[in-house]
């Protein structure tokens, strides 16, 4: 079915290989084309694929710019523009269907140092991320941060919680940030969001939340000693026994930790 083959060639572009020639060999022929334009050359493509995907088919490799292509990884930042509209707009490459006239490239990195500091040394202060990131006072709240997310965030948001000292919510309101660096890329005040935000993470996870009940549990079993026999277990084992044995594990640990396939009777 006609179906099948067009997965089959989907899936055959994510294993990096000649999709031409794979076409070519299935008798391929999409049903819609569209065209889109990369780094300034046209190329028809086939309709429905993502713009990694796209790009892929177009005949690029990818070195940097494609990472874990989920939307999870925040590598395959992207700029584009579309046909008879002068916005431009940013997306995950891995996440976005690619449409007919698009002009796109990708930003694999987007230059912005990231402040130097020892979290062991830095204190939850109201002050402390205006210090490391002092360029958040220039903020002018246009939002185009917020705006440029493809995650959908608020980051205009916690730039304010930032410039208010509430590390807290500037943790919460950026949790789900991918570290793609679009907002950074579009700030005319170029403030250096996403950097602050893991900042923000870090401090708060160290200083401020809550120790979970289960971690201390696991902790004080590990500093116990009950998992030294079967940590010196699986570091003696070969590659193929840890193969072996991960396949084999049950897929539900019950909640007792000795009850682990990893632990062997004494």
């Amino acid at each position: 079915m006609p179906e099948k083959k067009e997965v089959d060639v989907l899936e055959r572009i994510d294993e990096g290989v000649d999709i031409e020639k794979v076409m070519k060999e299935r008798e391929f022929e999409p049903e819609h084309w569209i065209t889109i334009e990369i780094m300034g050359k046209r190329y028809k493509v086939p309709a429905g694929l993502t713009i990694l995907k796209a790009i892929e088919y177009a005949g690029y490799r990818f070195i940097r710019g494609c990472g874990c292509r989920a939307g999870f990884c925040g590598a395959c930042a992207t700029v584009y523009r579309k046909r008879d509209d002068f916005r431009i707009y940013t997306a995950l490459a891995c996440q976005t269907t690619a449409e007919d006239g698009m002009i796109l490239t990708q930003l694999p990195f987007t230059p912005a140092p990231r402040a130097n500091y020892n979290i062991e040394e830095v204190k939850p202060e109201e002050n402390v991320l205006l210090r490391y990131y002092p360029e958040i006072a220039k903020c002018v709240a246009c939002n185009t941060c917020t705006r440029s997310c493809p995650q959908e965030l608020d980051v205009m948001d916690y730039i304010q919680a930032a410039l208010r000292g509430d590390i807290k919510k500037v943790a919460e309101l950026s949790f789900d940030c991918v570290q793609c660096g679009l907002c950074t890329a579009r700030c005319p005040s170029e403030i250096r969001h996403y950097h602050l935000a893991q900042m923000a993470r870090r401090i708060y996870g160290k200083y401020m939340s809550p120790t979970p009940k289960h971690l201390e549990n696991r902790i004080m079993q590990i500093e116990s000693g009950l998992y030294d026999k079967a940590f010196e277990r699986i570091m003696s084992l070969s590659e193929e026994e840890l193969k072996k044995l991960y396949y084999s594990r049950r897929k539900e640990v019950e909640e007792d930790p000795r009850e682990s396939p990893f632990l062997e009777e004494d």
